[in-house]
């Protein structure tokens, strides 16, 4: 909508300052012509927009002006509540209201608290996936994003690792944790967990559905994933760890790595720890496991340890042989 940018260009040269044609059209994500065109429409209705010649040059406001149009829409004020999360915003089909509502509260805001904003946003940055892994394609979740805020049925088409599945859906929620979307949905009297990025196909229906009495998406998280873990880490590994081994061990295994460290025994003579560490599977543990390298001997459970030293005679013997 032009009103909707016409208010844009006020409050961008409200709240920076002076600011050239091209960098205007950058934010505006509009043509250099669009930008001359709703400077002259802004003056014409008596907007006092000053052009001011030469290479430090660009538009700005007339001494003095400010404008009270501040109020924000309603996807605009939903859109605050990602305003530390730019990408997920985006990946939401959030980006523009984020971006416009973000000027519109500068605006209204006194002079020094807006000041305070902006250093706040100069100095800290939330960057929500994690380190050496590529964000999990989500081309559904904008449409699945609008289902679960309009209460729509989906009849989703979805990746299982034993194959694929057609479901409908009654979509309750989304959930970004560690970089990677999650959708909570109910289904057959049931709610569970989906992985966008899995969604091969995704049709929002015409049809509404209640939301579960008392369902609250944040409890139901924080129970599904104590559960999870619960079944995950069905056994518990005895460790005998270096000092290197000990620094590595919250790297490779997070908050339980760090649980099972403070809970370590006394260190030997030569700085080696004793921990018990919960893991999963033995097929996924010897991997993990492996990947502390020297620096941790598994004492425990036999069948782990017998696992593991299978598994590196394996690897003894297939680096012996020279390449060919």
């Amino acid at each position: 909508m032009r009103a909707d940018r016409l208010l844009s260009l006020i409050l961008l040269l409200q709240n920076r300052g002076r600011m050239t044609a091209p960098e205007l059209a950058a934010e505006l994500e509009v043509s250099l012509r669009t930008v001359y065109r709703d400077v002259e429409a802004l003056g014409a209705s008596g907007v006092p927009v000053l052009a001011d010649r030469g290479p430090a040059g660009g538009y700005r406001l007339a001494e003095g002006y400010r404008t009270r149009l501040t109020g924000l829409t309603d996807a605009q004020a939903g859109s605050l509540f990602l305003a530390g999360a730019p990408g997920p915003a985006r990946e939401l089909g959030l980006g523009a209201d984020l971006a416009a509502a973000q000027l519109k509260l500068q605006a209204a805001l006194p002079a020094a608290l807006a000041g305070r904003a902006r250093r706040i946003q100069d100095r800290f940055h939330l960057d929500a996936p994690a380190w050496f892994r590529e964000a999990d394609p989500v081309p559904h979740l904008a449409q699945i994003a609008q289902a679960v805020w309009d209460q729509r049925v989906l009849h989703a088409h979805y990746r299982r690792w034993r194959g694929e599945v057609r479901r409908e859906l009654h979509p309750l929620g989304l959930v970004l944790k560690g970089g990677i979307w999650y959708l909570v949905a109910g289904v057959e009297d049931a709610v569970r967990t989906y992985r966008v990025a899995r969604f091969l196909a995704v049709d929002t229906t015409a049809e509404g559905f209640e939301r579960p009495a008392g369902f609250e998406l944040a409890a139901y998280w924080q129970e599904s994933t104590s559960r999870l873990d619960a079944v995950l880490h069905q056994q518990t590994a005895e460790l005998r760890l270096s000092p290197r081994g000990q620094r590595l061990l919250p790297m490779q295994f997070g908050a339980a790595g760090n649980r099972a460290l403070a809970d370590a025994g006394a260190a030997d003579a030569d700085g080696w720890v004793r921990v018990l560490l919960p893991v999963e599977s033995e097929a996924i543990a010897v991997g993990d496991l492996l990947r502390l390298g020297a620096e941790a001997e598994v004492l425990g459970p036999p069948e782990l340890r017998r696992a593991l030293a299978e598994t590196v005679a394996a690897l003894a013997g297939r680096y012996a042989r020279p390449t060919t």
